[in-house]
């Protein structure tokens, strides 16, 4: 994977809650929000992209209130996948 080094202001990971992490990772974990949130990425593909693990990053999702994109289609894929492991 090629990186990039990009300077950021102290007090744009303020702003952004974000002071507590290393700004690399705080960078990420930003874009991978916003990346999901405009539904450009799964929520997987997210979670790794932000460096975390799916319930971490599920985790982010509610702290940030940004919806998980779970539609009634997603619920009923879900709904009939679990009745045929009921079975």
């Amino acid at each position: 994977m090629t990186t990039v080094q990009v300077d950021l202001s102290t007090e744009l990971l303020e702003l952004a809650e974000m002071s507590g992490a290393l700004p690399a990772q705080a960078a990420a974990k930003l874009i991978a929000l916003e990346l999901f949130r405009e539904e450009r990425v799964s929520l997987g593909k997210a979670a790794e992209l932000a460096g975390m693990a799916l319930k971490d990053f599920i985790t982010l999702t509610a702290e940030r209130a940004i919806p998980l994109h779970y539609t009634a289609a997603d619920w009923q894929d879900d709904h009939q996948a679990a009745l045929k492991l009921a079975q």
